[in-house]
């Protein structure tokens, strides 16, 4: 049986790690630009990555928000193609998972 309330834990706090870093990525892409013509182009380089790891931080949330609704109504751990019980080691490893590493495989 999957611990639920452990589970819940984990995403919440990995929501809250991930809105901190969203916080920082927001601060630094509001940070002035030089007046120097080379380090304006590496400072829209940095933006560039910066800007990715915010979209992917975001992404991440609402997977994990939809991880937190599944605990809720009490299907989390099970997998939503063949309704088999996810492993410990596959919701460790991705919190937000929705399938069994089989049936992820096939998709």
């Amino acid at each position: 049986m999957t611990d639920l309330k452990h589970y819940a834990d984990l995403i919440t706090a990995r929501i809250a790690e991930l809105d901190t870093r969203m916080h920082e990525v927001d601060h630094e892409l509001g940070a002035p630009m030089t007046a120097d013509m080379n380090d304006q182009a590496i400072d829209l380089e940095d933006d560039e990555v910066l800007e990715g790891l915010g979209i992917a931080a975001q992404k991440e949330i609402a997977l994990l928000n939809l991880a937190m609704e599944r605990i809720e109504d009490g299907s989390y751990g099970i997998c939503k193609k063949c309704e088999e019980p996810i492993s410990e080691a596959r919701l460790t490893a991705v919190l937000y998972a929705p399938l069994c590493k089989n049936c992820a495989r096939q998709s």
